[in-house]
């Protein structure tokens, strides 16, 4: 018996194959945000220059997204994940061919490319519309937890495997710079493996012809709810963009002497209990409700990561981040599942695109701030203190705002 109380609901070609590119992808951003400050503080950059090239990155993924999940329902959600996937190549070659600052930004800025270790790109809202429209409505939360542990375990693998591989290549006699760009290049390759995947989509992921959106931004009878979820999406977000996992790999690197493979170890375990916590969030979902698993899990998780920084030691510092992983993850498959809940089928890529827009505009506008922060020993641990901070006060705003839904929306839920 797994931790929903349920079997995984039966997936068929489409679904196995999502299940599969996010795989890929996850595993792919988990290897490079592990090792991608480093590999720009090699290039000689300041943490500046770095922060200011992680907002842009971020701010381009922002408005890539918003061209292509808007039109997906349209011009066809298997044309536009392939074209996704070759913006990641787009920008995986000339991070690892140029050291321009801004040949970087401009491959920041048009492609496709993480950060974080979390999904950026048009491809999660895609997705989600996609999974949608292939299983029955109360499988939903359930498959969306599978799917999320899937990313995470993949994302945990990526970063083992990118910090081991960075620190065996530096082994070897290779240069710092030299082991980070075999990953870039990686990670670019990883890209055409996605294209190809996503191109053996069915027509059945598609919105139904009959049923296609009208209203601005994809969205008719559901804007309010969705534009109200995501001003609060945004928050969270602009909260958790000064704690994005190849800062935080930064700055357990420079504080505490860490070596690219230990942090990879770190990571790995972290993303390993983050989507174990995803998957027993659909089991406290269906006995307190949607936005109750959110907001009851996601506040003693930011007073955890606040304590981070004002751990003693490395131990004490990791094992607090551990134990804030195991129940950080838990409000991302109730969140997914609630935004496709209450909306109409038709509007799902783009209700879904819409609030992963407002989320990846908030997280654009944290690195530029947190970089400086970075750079002064003495600050270097007040993005912690941002982030939890301002991600209880989202939490406080969201069950305030969306309390009243429980009982309706926790009932329909398996």
């Amino acid at each position: 018996m797994n931790p929903t109380g349920t079997a995984p609901a039966p997936l068929g070609h489409d679904g196995q194959l999502l299940f599969v590119t996010r795989a890929a992808r996850m595993f792919s951003y988990g290897f490079l945000s592990v090792v991608l400050v480093l590999y720009l503080a090699g290039l000689g950059f300041s943490e500046g220059r770095i922060g200011l090239l992680l907002t842009l990155t971020l701010v381009g993924d922002t408005l890539i997204s918003l061209w292509i999940t808007l039109r997906a329902d349209r011009v066809g959600r298997k044309l536009m994940l392939v074209l996704g996937s070759a913006l990641m190549v787009l920008a995986g070659v000339p991070f690892a061919l140029s050291g321009d600052f801004t040949v970087l930004v401009l491959a920041a800025t048009f492609g496709v490319i993480s950060p974080s270790g979390h999904e950026v790109g048009p491809f999660l809202a895609i997705e989600q519309a996609a999974l949608s429209q292939v299983l029955p409505d109360d499988r939903r939360t359930g498959v969306f937890a599978w799917y999320n542990l899937t990313g995470s375990f993949a994302t945990a693998l990526g970063a083992l495997a990118g910090g081991w591989s960075a620190q065996a290549l530096q082994a070897s006699g290779r240069t710092p710079v030299a082991s980070y760009r075999i990953l870039v290049f990686a990670y670019a390759a990883m890209g055409l493996v996605l294209a190809l995947l996503f191109s053996k989509l069915s027509r059945l992921v598609e919105a139904p012809p009959a049923t296609m959106p009208t209203g601005r931004l994809g969205l008719h009878a559901s804007k309010g709810v969705v534009l109200r979820l995501s001003a609060l999406f945004s928050l969270d977000a602009f909260a958790g963009g000064f704690v994005i996992q190849s800062i935080v790999a930064y700055w357990f690197h420079v504080k505490f002497g860490v070596a690219p493979g230990a942090l990879g170890s770190i990571f790995f375990v972290a993303n390993v209990l983050a989507g174990l916590s995803a998957l027993y969030a659909v089991r406290l979902a269906r006995r307190i409700g949607l936005i109750r698993t959110m907001v009851y899990t996601h506040i003693p998780s930011n007073l955890l990561l606040i304590l981070v920084p004002l751990m003693p030691n490395l131990p004490l510092a990791i094992g607090v981040l551990l134990l804030r992983f195991s129940i950080s993850q838990m409000d991302v498959p109730t969140r997914q599942a609630y935004t496709m809940q209450v909306v109409a089928p038709d509007e799902r890529s783009a209700a879904a695109g819409v609030t992963g827009i407002a989320r990846t505009t908030g997280a654009a506008l944290s690195p530029v701030l947190a970089g400086p922060l970075l750079a002064i020993p003495a600050l270097a641990g007040l993005p912690f203190f941002i982030a939890g901070g301002l991600k209880i006060l989202y939490d406080l705003l969201l069950y305030r705002s969306f309390k009243s839904s429980e009982t309706s929306t926790a009932a329909k839920q398996d």
